[in-house]
């Protein structure tokens, strides 16, 4: 019974409707993704976030929006970030997006990179291919969130990355989720239900002071 209420939905809820939900996320990541450049304010990036995200028709936010640049890509969810830094040159950022559509819960995050640096890129490159990693290791083994996140330092580590342990993914739903008191993807370690758990990837460079983030719907 437990584990049926960690994973239960309210009435509205559709996996159609999350579907969607998290489409319409990610063209908000791609379209911040090309409106922020070298030069732009963290603080100006987040602002115009809103903008966009309002412009799109969203119902509302369900958690801040975090776009972070610079070293503030090793804070995690709960940390502020360090200053208002200025997009550098050569420089690496993440969008981080939790947007109700239709009363249901997008969650989607990327990382970029501008100016071409070598390392910067591998990291971004890198939190995608764990996370892709992971995700099929879902599809074939059918996987708890423990072992997901046992095998995703794992793949982590064997690629030159450190995992940031203290994101370990979580549920959504329709609007709120939070009443279903799930706790973390990664202390869940039942079979999961498509369409309700988002797997969060956090990296950081061994020696630099950098990181990048990947997340999506498990589905």
């Amino acid at each position: 019974m437990e584990v049926d209420m960690k994973q239960a939905v309210g009435s509205k809820f559709s996996l159609e409707s999350m579907l969607v939900a998290r489409d319409r996320t990610w063209e908000v990541v791609e379209r911040m993704a090309s409106i922020i450049q070298p030069g732009m304010l963290e603080s100006e990036a987040n602002a115009q976030c809103m903008t966009v995200m309002k412009e799109m028709g969203m119902d509302r936010i369900w958690h801040p929006v975090l776009i972070r640049f610079g070293e503030n890509t090793l804070k995690t969810f709960k940390q502020r970030s360090q200053g208002d830094p200025r997009l550098q040159e050569r420089d690496i950022f993440f969008v981080d997006l939790g947007v109700v559509w239709d009363g249901h819960e997008g969650d989607a995050g990327a990382t970029f990179v501008v100016g071409g640096d070598e390392e910067m890129q591998a990291c971004a490159d890198a939190a995608k291919t764990v996370f892709d990693e992971v995700e099929q290791h879902w599809r074939t083994t059918g996987a708890g969130g423990k072992a997901l996140y046992e095998y995703a330092e794992q793949r982590a580590t064997a690629l030159g990355w450190r995992l940031n342990l203290d994101i370990k993914g979580h549920r959504v739903s329709d609007f709120p989720h939070a009443i279903y008191k799930a706790g973390n993807l990664g202390d869940f370690d039942a079979s999961l239900n498509p369409g309700v758990w988002i797997l969060e990837i956090q990296l950081a460079h061994p020696t630099r002071p950098f990181g990048a983030f990947y997340e999506d719907l498990l589905v």
